[in-house]
């Protein structure tokens, strides 16, 4: 029985597949993209986060953590001492069995439009937990997996093959743009877009809207031609925000992207209907 670590579970989504879901955030992710809204997803480890707001600046939780020559690491003693209760672990261990119990609770409802979605972080960074969730689910509820789509070939061909739907992204089609705001090569992921486009699981296609990063003309039109060639008619675009900062200030981190939060992205649908393909702006 594999383990995982969720981090969050949100019940009556409309926005992660079809009909009314239960999406369940799963810790961990291979990139470091720029514009990051989760951040309290990127580790796979739980992590203790603590919220900003109200905070006496006692020095309690930092007299009960572990002193490092880099900071001090907060404990659950941390969590314990705040006089606010501003702290919290976030990221929870589940055996697959306990977390498929635990999202069958609502089976009746789920099965009569929606299903179960993994999301993240990247649930394929813990493909074995996930294809056992998967596999537990199957017949009983419906199942979709977001993903970035980077990982090694035979886990997502594994995962195509044991899910009921794909949301896959698509973010940058330059590999060196793809490396400068994601940390990673985009290869594996356009050849698991093709793989996904040809097989015969439903999927939908998603783009985030970073201004002046993803929703450049000239990587809008890069994707739709993609689209195009695969015969995709139909992508939902997703346009980014700024409310990602505060969720930095809560690990601990500071939020740095490298391009203009300012700016407005710009869905230029007028590209995607030029390429045949219907969108919507989520």
């Amino acid at each position: 029985m594999s383990q995982g670590t969720v981090f969050s579970i949100e019940e009556f989504s409309i926005y992660d597949g079809p009909g009314i879901r239960t999406t369940v955030f799963f810790k961990g992710c291979p990139l470091r993209c720029s514009w990051c809204h989760s951040p309290e997803g990127q580790q796979s480890k739980p992590e203790i986060v603590k919220s900003p707001n109200g905070c006496l600046h006692c020095g309690s939780c930092l007299q009960a953590g572990i002193a490092q020559p880099d900071g001090v690491i907060l404990t659950e003693e941390s969590i314990a001492v705040c006089p606010r209760g501003l702290l919290r672990m976030c990221g929870q261990v589940y055996s697959a069995q306990e977390l498929t119990k635990k999202l069958c609770k609502n089976q009746a409802i789920l099965q009569q439009e929606g299903g179960v979605t993994f999301s993240g972080g990247e649930p394929l960074l813990q493909g074995e937990f996930l294809l056992e969730c998967l596999s537990l689910l199957k017949g009983r509820l419906h199942t979709a997996v977001q993903t970035c789509g980077y990982c090694q070939d035979p886990l997502f061909e594994a995962v195509l093959s044991a899910t009921d739907y794909i949301l896959f992204d698509l973010k940058l089609i330059d590999d060196a743009m793809h490396k400068a705001y994601t940390g990673c090569s985009n290869q594996s992921i356009l050849r698991h877009f093709h793989l996904l486009a040809r097989s015969d699981t439903p999927f939908c296609i998603r783009v985030p809207l970073i201004p002046g990063v993803t929703d450049t003309q000239q990587n809008i039109a890069a994707i739709a031609s993609l689209l195009q060639e695969e015969g995709i008619a139909y992508a939902e675009l997703m346009p980014y925000h700024n409310m990602a900062g505060s969720k930095y200030a809560m690990t601990g981190r500071s939020y740095q992207p490298n391009f203009d939060v300012t700016l407005s992205p710009n869905p230029r649908q007028e590209l995607f209907e030029a390429h045949g393909i219907q969108t919507k702006l989520l």
